[in-house]
């Protein structure tokens, strides 16, 4: 393939999706990523796109959202990896929430086999796989259907989300940083992911590395309100999301690598696959390379991962609303 060629594909994959990794792009295009840096430079000289350590960016600094079928072919490896680690912090009897996304996607095939399991989503696509999971009990929430993500959103979302108490969110975004947080580049998506957050004691994050350092316009999961995120292992080249992943450690974000063998068995607290010293037990300084996490700024209340329920507050019996957490601010 010419340079040329090339150029006007890398062009049309970072006008399509908002942000690829130059991993992505030297796939595409079939070339090593030292020829793919020389061609975003290039581009970039141009005024065509804006460079970033590990990718390409829509000049301007924000990415925009890309559509369902952009996302579903970008990073998968990652993502499967990703899903398999965060399937291994959910248990059997447990009620989570679990957001729009590719990658939550992924999640929800593999909580189709965890017995007993509630399901809380807003996500077509989450529902549909499990929705043959005759074990596990999906709950979709009300709202306006968002094409592009295939989501519920607006106002019927977020009122049906009201009163609701769940262990755990499981979310995705367009980006991540540790000055901003989890943010997405739709306002009608950032608002329910919000009212997402409310309902859950803890929230875990997932991000694939091309994600780490990207900001979006809209803020949806303050960095402190972070309880893990599972992203995978960066390139050693990636000085931006390898920075980023030390940022949020030091904030208190507790990380978790999927590395290329993350799969059932292969370690992690509760049976969860993945780097080990990521999940709530962490090695030594520098023991493993990955950054540790710091203390938790200002968190007025802590995580309570026993809760079970997903029934609202006003259906609760008596005597048994005290025996939930506070609500998160």
């Amino acid at each position: 393939m010419f340079a040329a060629e090339r150029r006007q594909l890398i062009l049309e994959m970072v006008r399509a999706n908002g942000a690829v990794s130059l991993r992505e792009l030297a796939r595409v295009v079939q070339t090593s990523e030292v020829t793919v840096r020389r061609d975003v430079r290039a581009l970039e000289a141009e005024g065509l796109l804006d460079r970033r350590h590990g990718g390409a960016v829509l000049p301007g600094g924000f990415t925009r959202e890309s559509g369902f079928p952009q996302k579903s072919h970008l990073a998968t490896a990652e993502k499967t990896a990703i899903a398999d680690l965060a399937a291994g912090f959910v248990d059997e009897g447990e009620a989570v929430v679990v957001g729009a996304g590719t990658t939550t996607q992924e999640l929800a095939r593999r909580l189709a086999r965890v017995p007993g399991l509630t399901v809380v989503t807003n996500s077509l696509l989450v529902a549909q796989a499990l929705a043959h999971a005759n074990r596990v009990e999906v709950v979709m929430t009300g709202g306006t259907l968002r094409g592009s993500n295939y989501a519920l959103v607006g106002s019927g979302a977020e009122q049906s989300l009201q009163g609701l108490r769940v262990s755990r969110a499981f979310l995705s975004g367009s980006g991540l940083t540790a000055e901003r947080g989890l943010s997405t580049s739709n306002m009608l998506s950032a608002s329910v992911d919000r009212a997402l957050v409310q309902a859950a004691a803890e929230v875990v994050v997932l991000a694939d590395h091309t994600k780490l350092g990207t900001d979006t316009m809209f803020q949806t999961v303050p960095t402190d309100v972070i309880t893990r995120l599972v992203t995978d292992e960066p390139p050693a080249h990636d000085d931006r999301a390898l920075t980023e992943l030390q940022a949020l450690a030091d904030q208190g974000v507790q990380i978790s690598v999927a590395g290329p063998g993350a799969g059932a068995g292969s370690g992690g607290e509760g049976g969860g696959p993945g780097r080990q010293g990521r999940l709530g037990h962490p090695p030594r300084a520098g023991e493993d390379g990955l950054p540790l996490p710091g203390p938790r700024r200002n968190h007025p209340h802590p995580p309570s991962p026993q809760l079970r329920s997903a029934v609202p507050l006003s259906e609760q019996q008596p005597g048994r609303v005290a025996d939930l957490a506070p609500r998160r601010r």
